[in-house]
């Protein structure tokens, strides 16, 4: 900010020169900075608040520079207050919502009981997306690979356990998906 009227006046003998100049500046670029944050992933949108906070700072840097200390400090307070805050309510409003990949080895060949693990599924709030079956028949046991998309607040050691405790179950991972 001091800088749009320190250069006229140091370089070109002009007494008074234009600090909005640098700032439309600081500004546009910040702009810019911010809409490189932003992604899009299908149909989520993540970086929007990475980008608000970009040009936030620079707003406030821009205050410092005008010699507004009081302001921007208090931009600050309520920016980190409101920050902390509503990432808290988000997280309690909009769980995060994952996707992994769940692999049940059963202790037999054949077609495994998927009913149970629908049933599971339902227990713990799981959306089952795909499953593919491996029936072994050269190792006489069977693979089942869920896709399941579950709330980051799941227990995944729970909902192992749980697996593990029907009958024709021998092994569950649970990984992420690729």
């Amino acid at each position: 900010m001091l800088l749009s009227i320190w250069l006229p006046q140091e370089f070109f003998d002009l007494k008074n020169g234009d600090p909005g100049r640098i700032a439309a500046q600081v500004v546009s670029g910040m702009g810019f900075l911010g809409a490189g944050a932003i992604i899009r992933l299908g149909s989520d949108v993540k970086g929007l608040t990475t980008a608000a906070s970009l040009w936030l700072i620079a707003a406030i840097g821009m205050t410092i520079g005008a010699g507004m200390y009081i302001a921007a400090l208090t931009t600050e307070v309520l920016a980190l207050t409101a920050l902390i805050l509503l990432n808290k309510v988000e997280r309690k409003i909009f769980p995060d919502i994952r996707k992994k990949v769940l692999e049940v080895y059963y202790s037999h060949s054949g077609e495994p009981d998927t009913d149970s693990a629908l049933v599971i599924f339902k227990k713990f709030n799981i959306k089952n997306q795909s499953v593919n079956i491996y029936p072994g028949q050269d190792t006489g046991k069977t693979k089942a690979f869920f896709l399941i998309s579950l709330l980051d607040n799941t227990d995944t050691s729970k909902l192992a356990r749980t697996f593990e405790a029907c009958q024709d179950v021998e092994r569950v991972e649970i990984k992420e998906k690729i």
